[in-house]
Formats: structure tokens, C-alpha cells, sequence
């Protein structure tokens, strides 16, 4: 799972202000010296690196644009030595980590890899961007150029899907720059206990769940759910979205960072899909804190189960 870790930090009127000017996607014209988000196929035994292009190619053609060259010092460089981002550039281009352990690759796309968590079980998943973004911190993730991680994360999860999460309930989540081990911006794809299904459809049967992305902040949306892993309860602000084709970054961004003042690098965020008796559903609770919260928390490993 998680520990701390540091990354590039940064001040939260900086982020808002990047981010604002980035909403028109106006700093995208010096991607240049980006972070490839090609992908090729995951390379076995000591394989030669196969012949990716180093630009990304626009947005719309089957891959999504990296965060552009002058944002490396915020969003990361291609030439970090963050293991996970190692992992990535082994699935994605062929080259062997230093350390000569080869992750395995259990799904490579333009977009993104897929490689386990830890500890390894059928229910311990993380997706990965291909591209150099080192976590929530990175203001790239707010703007309309960025591939929808949370839709993928989640089409590769559920049942049916490519890595499928093998647990009765499903949980997807992010950690804080502070809560997370390793800074490449890795989705987690794990289970969540049933009780915390039964007990955010219940905060939806009374009225405690968010209806529309500008009231997520509010109050009365803020609710306790209790930790699988022991740590008793944590407040979460709870959103009710119908579909994953928003971006949960923008909306994080705006309906909570910016309306109270926030760092972005402080988020965490957790999806899980409702799964009502009658069978599985496209709704999704939305949930996110942080320390500015009372019990508020950063980090997703409360709620998913791992092990």
C-alpha cells in the first residue's frame, strides 16, 4: 500500500493559477519536450526497447496529451527515477529498471499501464498513466487535455472488464502527495467492505449525498464512514454522479479546492460504484477529504481493502 513520500510541492495560489489558465488548454502549445504516451507491447525477457515516438499525439486520435515540457517541474520529467514510473517505461518502451526487476504488465494502451498493487491479490490493482505526472498535485489533470484515468480505471475494474477486481464490492482511489510511496500518479483498483456500500446508499436514502458537482463541498454532505482497515471513522464530502466521463480532478478543483481555499496536493479522492440488490448500476458515489476536515483524512487506504 501507501507511505509517505515527498514530491515537487507547490504553492496553492500557484496551482489555482495554473490551473485556471490551463482550463483553455493555452499552455498545451509547447508540448514538445513532453513525456511519450505511446505504447507498445509488453516487452518479455531482455527484448531490445521497441520504436516509440517521443511526441504525444493530439487528444482524440486514440492517445491523450502529456503535460508539456515546461511543466516538468511541477508535473514531473521523463527522466525521474520514481520506480513506478520506471514500471511504466518498461511496459511502454522496453527499458529494464535499474534495479533489473521487470514489473509485470498485465495490460499496455496508449493512455495507460496496469500492473498490481501491494500485496499482490486478485483484488490489489493499479492504473498508471503513461505519461510523467507525478500525482492529484499535477495541474495538467485539470484541463480538458487529459485522458479520463477514472473511466479507465473503472472500465478495466468492474466485472466484465480487462483486469477485473474480484471482490463483491468495488473501490477505486487516489492518495494525497503526503499519503503516497511512490510519485507517479497510480489509480488504485481494489475492493471495498459491504458495509461501506450499505452505508453511503443509506447517507443517499437521507438526503446526505451531493446531487450536483457545485454542492459537494456543502455541510450537509459531509458524512462519517467507518475504515475497513480499523481506523474507526473518517469524514469524507460524498457526490453522486450518474457517469465517470467528467473529469474528477476539474471537479474536485473548483466544487472544493478553489471555493474553500485548498491544496490540491492535500485531496484524496475514492469512487465507488453503487451496487444496489437488484444488480450493478452506472451510478457512482464520489468521495473526497482531507486534513482541513473534521477527521477528515488524506488518503484512500481506510476505505479500500487490499489484502
Amino acid at each position: 500500500m501507501n507511505a509517505i513520500g515527498k514530491a515537487n510541492d507547490m504553492p496553492r495560489r500557484q496551482f489555482v493559477a495554473l490551473s485556471g489558465a490551463l482550463g483553455a488548454g493555452a499552455l498545451l502549445a509547447g508540448a514538445a519536450g513532453s513525456a511519450s504516451a505511446a505504447a507498445c507491447p509488453p516487452p518479455g525477457g531482455g527484448a531490445a526497447p521497441c520504436p516509440c515516438p517521443t511526441e504525444p499525439n493530439p487528444p482524440g486520435g486514440g492517445q491523450n496529451a502529456c503535460p508539456p515540457s515546461h511543466m516538468q517541474g511541477l508535473c514531473g520529467s521523463p527522466t525521474d527515477t520514481d520506480p513506478l514510473w520506471q514500471d511504466v517505461q518498461y511496459c511502454t518502451q522496453g527499458i529494464v529498471p535499474p534495479s533489473g526487476q521487470r514489473p509485470n504488465c498485465l495490460k499496455t494502451t496508449a493512455n495507460y499501464v496496469v500492473l498490481h498493487g501491494r500485496p499482490e491479490t486478485t483484488h490489489n490493482y493499479l492504473l498508471v498513466p503513461s505519461c510523467r505526472i507525478t500525482g492529484i498535485e499535477c495541474p495538467f489533470l485539470v484541463t480538458s487535455n487529459v485522458a479520463n484515468y477514472w473511466h479507465e480505471a473503472w472500465e478495466n475494474a468492474r466485472s466484465g472488464g480487462d483486469v477485473p477486481v474480484q471482490y463483491p464490492n468495488i473501490g477505486l482511489g487516489i492518495n494525497s502527495q503526503s499519503a503516497r510511496r511512490l510519485n507517479q500518479l497510480h489509480i488504485h483498483m481494489a475492493g471495498v467492505r459491504d458495509s461501506t456500500q450499505r452505508r453511503l446508499q443509506d447517507l443517499e436514502a437521507n438526503g446526505r449525498v451531493a446531487p450536483q458537482p457545485a454542492l459537494w463541498g456543502d455541510a450537509h454532505y459531509q458524512a462519517a464512514v467507518t475504515g475497513a482497515d480499523g481506523s474507526g471513522d473518517r469524514t469524507y464530502r460524498i457526490l453522486r454522479l450518474d457517469t465517470l466521463t467528467q473529469n474528477l480532478f476539474e471537479l474536485l478543483n473548483v466544487h472544493v479546492v478553489r471555493r474553500f481555499g485548498l491544496d490540491m496536493a492535500g485531496q484524496t479522492l475514492i469512487v465507488v460504484p453503487k451496487l444496489p440488490a437488484t444488480g450493478p448500476t452506472r451510478t457512482f458515489y464520489v468521495l473526497n477529504s482531507d486534513s482541513s476536515l473534521h477527521d477528515g483524512t488524506n488518503t484512500c487506504d481506510h476505505l479500500l481493502v487490499y489484502a
